[in-house]
């Protein structure tokens, strides 16, 4: 019987493929604005994918002296803001003044009528109708247009609270709800679809005031901030900030 010599079977070597990721390879179909942001959210959860690589000893942003200057400023200029390293402040945006006419109106009003109330005041009881003295209601009057015109000092102050800041990074909206009441809401440019205004009624046509409205990918979150002059001219300045951050150009002030 022959003796069989041949080798034993060895394993075939296997080519192992790396795993592929749908976050960075663009699929075959684009459903475009249409795109599941959940469907996304669970592409983008690859732990055996490596999407970018990071130094153990990251080396410190290198800033420009120009860039480096307007972080400086901003950072002096709006102290509570979160500004990280070179980021800093393209737009202030406040509220209209129009805004206040309401809470001045019914403060001013409200202390109007208490004045006249001191002023035309009887000073004698010929009426036969039993009313107190000038001295008795004199003290609890003053008190009440204290009260009055603290609480439309309040009025104004949270009003004025509301802001809207456009970085070169972000968009930062401080939302003062009452006097211990307030949030912040921070939104990068690349997050930002779409940015628009709106304008309604012949007051905010007349007084050129508006409402600013941002949406957001992902989540679908949408911002807005109401009385806000000029609206027109602080979109484009907003939309011309965010296609130079999405398609990696400067955004500089003085472009826009």
């Amino acid at each position: 019987m022959p003796e069989d010599n041949a080798a034993p079977d060895q394993p075939q070597p296997t080519t192992q493929q790396s795993p592929t990721s749908h976050v960075t390879a663009a699929p075959q179909t684009m459903p475009g604005h249409n795109y599941d942001p959940q469907l996304r959210t669970q592409l983008a959860n690859e732990p055996k994918v490596v999407h970018a690589t990071r130094a153990m000893d990251v080396q410190p942003m290198e800033l420009s002296d120009t860039t480096r200057q307007r972080w400086e400023e901003s950072r002096r200029k709006y102290p509570t803001l979160n500004l990280s390293e070179g980021e800093y402040v393209i737009l202030d945006i406040k509220r209209h003044f129009i805004g206040l006419l309401i809470p001045v109106s019914i403060t001013a009003l409200a202390l109007l009528a208490m004045m006249l109330l001191l002023v035309f005041y009887p000073e004698n009881q010929s009426s036969g109708v039993p009313l107190p003295s000038f001295g008795d209601i004199l003290i609890p009057v003053l008190l009440f247009m204290m009260l009055i015109g603290i609480g439309g000092s309040i009025a104004v102050w949270v009003y004025l609270q509301n802001q809207f800041y456009l970085t070169n990074e972000s968009v930062i909206q401080e939302i003062q709800h009452s006097l211990f009441s307030r949030h912040e809401q921070t939104v990068s440019l690349g997050s930002i679809e779409d940015a628009s205004f709106k304008q309604g009624g012949i007051l905010q046509l007349i007084f050129n005031y508006g409402t600013i409205r941002l949406s957001t990918e992902g989540e679908e979150t949408t911002y807005r901030f109401s009385y806000v002059a000029n609206p027109r001219a602080q979109v484009a300045v907003l939309n011309n900030a965010i296609e130079a951050f999405k398609n990696g150009r400067p955004v500089d002030p003085y472009e826009n």
